[in-house]
Order: structure tokens, then C-alpha cells, then sequence
């Protein structure tokens, strides 16, 4: 495929095809990505609220380091940036520890006992 592009925004067809072919797996993948995060933060949040009702830490930094070191497995494998994933991983779990401090301050707050 070759493109004809002159300066005046003419692109061969065929380029245009492909090029709107890539984008829309791009949109799809996307979107599984996004449903995917979806249901991990519903399972974290449920994780958050368990570890609330036991007064366990909201972090776990050894099944965080396990977790980082699986991914940058898995990475590796998918001939993906293992540095990449770790980053990615970080900032999710750094997400779901912040949910995981809200989660237990709520709990704290909600069983206080009321003043009269």
C-alpha cells in the first residue's frame, strides 16, 4: 500500500481502509480493556471491604510484589514492556489502595458509636 499524499490530504483508499480496519480493533480492544478494569476494580472493592470488616491493612506489599513480578512475566511472554506493565500495575494498584483506605475510614466511621 502506498499512500499519494501531496500536501492536498489525498490518501489512497486502500490505506484509508486499512487504516479505519486498525482503528476500529483499536476502539474494540479499548473497550475490552475498559470492561476489563471494570470488573478487577468491583473484585477490589469487595477485596477492600472484607479486609475493612477484619481490620486487615488496606496494602499487601508482598502480593503486590508478586503480582508485579507475575505481570512482568506474563510481559515478557506477550512481548510486551515488562517496565511498561509494572508501571501500569502500580498505578492500579495504587488506585485500589487509595479505594481500600476510603473503604476502611468508611467502616471506621460507620461503626463509631453515635454521640448523644
Amino acid at each position: 500500500m502506498t499512500t499519494s499524499n501531496t500536501g492536498s490530504g489525498d490518501v489512497d483508499p486502500a490505506v484509508r481502509e486499512e487504516l479505519a480496519r486498525l482503528r476500529d480493533s483499536i476502539d474494540n480492544i479499548d473497550a475490552a480493556v475498559v470492561h476489563m478494569l471494570a470488573e478487577r476494580f468491583k473484585a477490589t472493592q469487595q477485596v477492600g471491604h472484607l479486609k475493612a470488616r477484619h481490620q486487615l491493612p488496606p496494602a499487601d506489599p508482598a502480593r503486590e510484589a508478586r503480582q508485579i513480578e507475575r505481570l512482568r512475566t506474563l510481559a515478557e511472554n506477550a512481548k510486551l514492556d515488562p517496565a511498561f506493565a509494572e508501571k501500569f500495575l502500580n498505578f492500579i494498584i495504587a488506585e485500589v489502595i487509595r479505594h481500600h483506605e476510603r473503604i476502611a475510614e468508611d467502616t471506621v466511621n460507620d461503626s463509631a458509636p453515635l454521640a448523644d
